[in-house]
């Protein structure tokens, strides 16, 4: 997301700074919004998955948004609307995607945990591609589907054992992680299920790891699915389709990050599958909305405690956890500070809880109460990973026009947080449960 910063602000005051986004003053949109309020741009994932899918170009390809980095309607309309098709892990996302309009065949299953549940959502939907990332899920999947009367489309999910740079919860491709088959396991699976009834496998997947800026670690991953996709040729697999390299691909969150070149990405992945005759799908979603969206908070209040400036604001780690969780940074611009001292500043929220912070020791414009600070890069992982700790109404979700915003997700109400919850529950002896 580009942020302009103008010349003055609405009461003239020249100097002063106003941020705006596309079109819309962010001052204004907090003042008619309130927050902390997440804030999104149309025009930057436009832009992003326009750059993608002209680099990919040269071969058949879908771009498959992962919906769990941000699974907003209004998001998920407007990818839809850009020609998308989706990447879930759970039937509560498939519930989302089918309701703005998704097909089942346009919908990618991945996740190492489906329940039974989930399978019969999926099958009954027509998903286009099931990833089985284990053996016994596969056995589990092509039971449910012969109980069904149908058959499974399945892609086979490699771990391709290939070491990233990255944060050691986002690397998913390396030696002894949960994800995936192992590399020296896959044949004889993807073999034996060539044979199972009730599935039919149509493609070879992987997802190396999130927040990739490298290329390398792409394309070795790519050769060893399409050494894969040789022997399994060879073997008699005729029915191969889809080549899936997931998703991760990596953006700035601060400037001095390099985030991925995607020309060097296309460069190192197309020939290699215009080379395999299959159809390629890829699945971005920090990629495509990450630096879409901003977190627009407050400052409460100011104190000083051991030698350190302390700044508490109105959003916490309720509403953006990725800086206690994987310690990410994400940068603070305040809105109107132009011109003054900077000082090192720690950005607190007002959780009960020491890890409750944005930024510590943050080179800041000297912060009043009341300003307006702009977390960036906040589109994806942000609301998504929400909660209502401390019984925190989770924020409200806007999404931006060139001059026009809507509100796209209503503040959450303290009351509606007490939904489905029995302060007098209704009791069943034990036996009750067992005969359900």
């Amino acid at each position: 997301m580009r942020l302009v910063r103008q010349a003055g602000d609405e009461r003239g005051r020249v100097g002063q700074g106003v941020l705006s986004v596309e079109g819309l003053e962010l001052r204004a949109l907090a003042e008619a919004v309130g927050t902390p309020v997440y804030v999104y741009s149309t025009a930057h994932v436009r832009a992003q998955y326009a750059a993608l899918d002209a680099a990919l170009a040269p071969v058949p390809h879908r771009i498959h948004y992962s919906v769990k980095a941000n699974g907003n309607l209004a998001i998920l309309a407007l990818l839809r609307s850009l020609g998308a098709g989706v990447d879930i892990v759970s039937s509560g996302e498939l519930v989302r995607a089918r309701a703005v309009g998704f097909a089942g065949s346009d919908v990618v299953f991945s996740g190492v945990g489906k329940t039974r549940e989930e399978m019969r959502a999926a099958l009954a939907a027509g998903v286009g591609l099931l990833n089985v990332e284990s053996e016994e899920e596969l056995d589990t999947l092509a039971e449910v589907a012969r109980a069904e009367g149908r058959t499974a489309p399945i892609g086979i999910r490699v771990n391709p054992e290939v070491t990233v740079d990255t944060h050691p919860y986002t690397a998913t491709g390396s030696k002894g992680k949960k994800f995936g088959v192992p590399h020296d396991e896959v044949e004889a699976l993807a073999l034996r299920a060539a044979r199972t009834k009730g599935l039919r496998l149509r493609g070879i997947a992987m997802h190396v790891g999130s927040q990739i800026v490298d290329v390398a670690p792409f394309a070795a991953g790519l050769e060893r699915l399409l050494d894969i996709v040789r022997r399994l040729r060879a073997g008699g697999v005729t029915t191969l389709e889809v080549l899936d390299i997931g998703g991760g691909l990596g953006i700035r969150y601060r400037e001095s990050d390099r985030p991925l070149d995607v020309a060097a990405y296309a460069a190192a992945v197309v020939p290699q599958v215009r080379s395999s005759g299959l159809f390629l799908a890829v699945e971005p979603g920090r990629f495509l909305v990450g630096n879409a969206g901003v977190l627009l908070t407050r400052v409460l209040y100011r104190k000083k405690s051991g030698g350190r400036l302390i700044a508490v604001i109105d959003a916490g780690m309720t509403d953006l956890i990725r800086p206690s969780h994987y310690q990410a940074w994400h940068e603070i611009v305040v809105d109107g500070a132009e011109g003054r001292p900077h000082v090192c500043t720690d950005v607190v929220g007002p959780i009960c809880e020491s890890g409750d912070f944005f930024a510590l020791d943050r080179d800041l414009p000297a912060l009043e109460q009341g300003d307006l600070l702009v977390v960036r890069g906040t589109g994806a992982y942000g609301f998504v990973m929400t909660s209502t700790y401390n019984a925190r109404p989770r924020p409200p979700e806007v999404l931006v026009d060139g001059d026009r915003f809507a509100v796209v997700r209503d503040r959450e109400l303290p009351d509606a947080m007490l939904a489905g919850e029995h302060a007098a529950p209704e009791w069943h002896a034990a036996a009750a449960a067992v005969a359900t």
